[in-house]
């Protein structure tokens, strides 16, 4: 008995002391590539013909991080308010479950994150003009009506869609309109295959979190298509992604340079096999760091592509 209390003694004792790692463990560093690759192939698109403008890109940078922290912070207090983050999950630790913070400082933060962020939208409304207000309300009510408000689409599978659209399409185009002001196709086929791979991120997080998510009634869009269907999907978002250089190149919407994304490919491969050869559980950790990192190269490469 004495022995089982002194296991269940982790958090507290181990962060006390350490305020500025419990706001990184809750912040999630692992998921901001998911920001960031979208911002370089959207800005790289758009400059390949033109020049950079250094202060919008920047801008447009800090505030996509800032949204995904103020995401993660929002995830973090509205999972934990409503049960979904139990003792016995399977992903990393949540700091508000651990009660490395409260639910009051978790919102406190995210409050700030998103008002940060619409610091730097404001800098690019003036730059840019009043389509970015209008992006920026949309992102922050999606970051935090995932999980939260009276309907949370996170919790009736429209996590995915939601996910592709906005750090795919909006992402991808809207960095791209920051710098040249109007929207192309060019910009919509460089952010589909970039929308693929950061909802494959989604997809393994959703697929190790299948059990405890039905427990909790959490349906995302894993619950409802079950394992098999589930893995399937990865596959298909993760190959696609590969698929789409080619197809977009022989139709002039990307440079041929894009093909470079192939060097990727290995690891896509890699994470495919491991995903549809039944990885379960923990083991998943491991397929969603590295999935995460897929997606930043395939999105680096695809940035280069442009600038050749």
């Amino acid at each position: 008995m004495l022995r089982r209390a002194a296991r269940r003694r982790p958090a507290l004792w181990r962060w006390r002391g350490q305020g500025w790692r419990v706001w990184l463990l809750a912040a999630r560093p692992a998921t901001l590539p998911a920001a960031i690759a979208p911002v370089l192939v959207g800005t790289a698109q758009a400059t390949a013909d033109a020049d950079l403008r250094v202060g919008p890109f920047a801008a447009t940078l800090a505030a996509a991080i800032l949204l995904q922290i103020g995401a993660n912070f929002a995830n973090d207090l509205f999972d934990f308010k409503r049960g979904a983050d139990r003792a016995d999950r399977l992903g990393p630790t949540r700091a508000t479950q651990a009660g490395l913070v409260t639910p009051a400082q978790i919102r406190g933060a995210m409050a700030l994150a998103f008002a940060a962020a619409a610091g730097a939208g404001a800098y690019l409304t003036v730059v840019v003009g009043w389509p970015i207000v209008v992006v920026g309300v949309a992102a922050v009510l999606a970051a935090i009506a995932y999980t939260g408000g009276p309907w949370p689409y996170g919790y009736r599978g429209l996590g995915d869609l939601f996910v592709f659209i906005f750090f795919g399409l909006v992402a991808v185009m809207g960095s791209a309109y920051v710098q040249v002001e109007e929207l192309t196709w060019e910009a919509f086929a460089a952010a589909l295959p970039v929308g693929l791979l950061v909802t494959a991120i989604l997809v393994v997080n959703n697929l190790r979190d299948i059990d405890g998510d039905r427990r909790s009634g959490k349906r995302t869009l894993a619950v409802i298509l079950g394992p098999s269907r589930t893995r399937l999907q990865y596959q298909l978002f993760v190959l696609g992604a590969f698929a789409l250089a080619p197809i977009f190149a022989s139709a002039d919407l990307l440079p041929w340079w894009s093909l470079e994304t192939g060097i990727a490919l290995p690891l896509g491969l890699y994470l495919v096999g491991r995903v549809r050869g039944g990885a379960s559980g923990r083991s998943l950790n491991a397929i969603l760091k590295l999935t995460a990192q897929l997606h930043l190269l395939f999105g680096a490469l695809l940035a280069v592509a442009f600038l050749w």
